[in-house]
């Protein structure tokens, strides 16, 4: 029975050059795949790229209001696996079409994102993966503080923000991004709002 797995992390996990590694493979094997992306993905243009050099062609684009299942209508055939690079900036409703596709056809789908934005909330599309995804794994990335970071620091001219348009590419504009822990998310980035600092010293 074809999964829907969904592969997340932080910033700076590998996560891309786990997803072309993974077709490299297949290809390897003579098995065939599509990989797709989102449209407002638009760093690399028509490809996928990592921060190590590496990229690889992107099959399908996927706009806002696209159909997955429509999009993937009469590509199937002798298809062995489904890739999805920033699977979070997805619809939920395409990743439910992602969901259905992999059962009606019984290809598996690896979906790659992260699992929380800039604010610590969940993206649409990685919370309907949360939800309806048959396996769950989590990638590993470092905090600077050396602990495991599970959290996405947005900065502005160096100083932490937590206010701002939710998609926001990497590399596209004068924000950067940084993986935290969740110690350093709660410094850094959550006691930014003065209201909930107040609270906690007076608590502390």
């Amino acid at each position: 029975m074809a999964k829907l797995i969904f592969n997340y992390s932080a910033m700076n996990s590998g996560k891309t050059i786990d997803l072309i590694r993974t077709a490299y493979n297949y290809y390897e094997y003579g098995l065939k795949t599509l990989i797709l992306k989102p449209a407002v993905d638009t760093k690399g243009g028509d490809y996928i790229e990592t921060r190590i050099g590496l990229s690889r062609r992107v099959d399908i684009i996927v706009k806002e209001n696209d159909s997955i299942i429509e999009l993937l209508k009469n590509k199937t055939e002798n298809i062995s696996l489904i890739l999805v690079d920033e699977a979070q900036f997805l619809s939920e409703n395409q990743i439910k079409e992602l969901f259905i596709f992999s059962n009606v056809y019984d290809i598996p789908v690896i979906c790659y994102g992260l699992r929380t934005n800039f604010k610590g909330k969940l993206f649409n599309g990685s919370k309907m993966l949360l939800a309806l995804a048959d396996e769950l794994n989590e990638l590993k990335t470092l905090c600077s503080c050396g602990n495991i970071a599970r959290f996405n620091a947005r900065k502005l001219n160096d100083e932490y923000v937590t206010s701002g348009n939710e998609v926001v590419i990497d590399g596209s504009s004068e924000y950067r991004y940084e993986p935290l822990c969740s110690k350093c998310f709660t410094e850094k980035v959550l006691l930014k709002n003065k209201k909930l600092y107040k609270k906690i010293k007076e608590i502390i």
